[in-house]
Formats: structure tokens, sequence, C-alpha cells
């Protein structure tokens, strides 16, 4: 579950990203990159996984399905927060800082 939610998140931000890709003002490259590496370490655990139990992996627990889609929500709500603090620092459009110096005058 945690691999198809974050595959799924990186096909989004990859679309996202090849429509605005010569600008990339947003950032979007990098939230591809966040999910694109979080796809590639689920792959690595099912493989593991699936090399344990066999032919069980494929009939996992409702639990389990459960826990898993929240693990997979959590990576995917921790990478829009890392992508959104890498936006703010960065600044691309100098949004952050015209508001600060309207603010202080």
């Amino acid at each position: 579950m945690t691999l198809l939610i974050t595959v799924f998140a990186a096909v989004i931000a990859t679309i996202v990203w090849y429509r605005s890709a010569p600008q990339d003002t947003m950032k979007i490259s990098v939230l591809c990159f966040l999910y694109w590496g979080a796809s590639l370490m689920w792959l690595v655990d099912a493989v593991f996984e699936y090399i344990e139990l066999q032919a069980e992996y494929f009939v996992p627990a409702v639990e389990d399905m459960i826990n898993d889609a929240f693990l997979g929500g959590s990576v995917v709500a921790l990478g829009l927060v890392v992508w959104l603090v890498i936006l703010l620092v960065k600044d691309p459009e100098g949004r952050v800082k015209a508001s600060v110096l309207r603010k202080s005058r």
C-alpha cells in the first residue's frame, strides 16, 4: 500500500513538473525526486518482504493494509512539508521577501 500511494504521488508530481518543466519556478522537481526516492525505497522493501513471505505477501491482513495506507499518506504529507520548507527558503518568486519587507516598514 505504501508503494502504491507513493508511486501515485510520484506520477502526479512528475506530470505537474513535466507540464511546467522549462520554468520550474515552484521547484516541483524537488517534489518529484522526493516521491520517486520514496517509491524506490518502498519497492526495495516490497521485494525483500516478498522474498521473506513468498505467497503470503499477496494476502495481507486488513490491519496491515490500514497501517500501510497510513504510513503511505504520512510519507506523502512529509514530502509536501519538506517541499514547502524548501520553497519558502528559496522563495523563487520573491513573495516571502516582499511580505516581510512590507511588514517591517
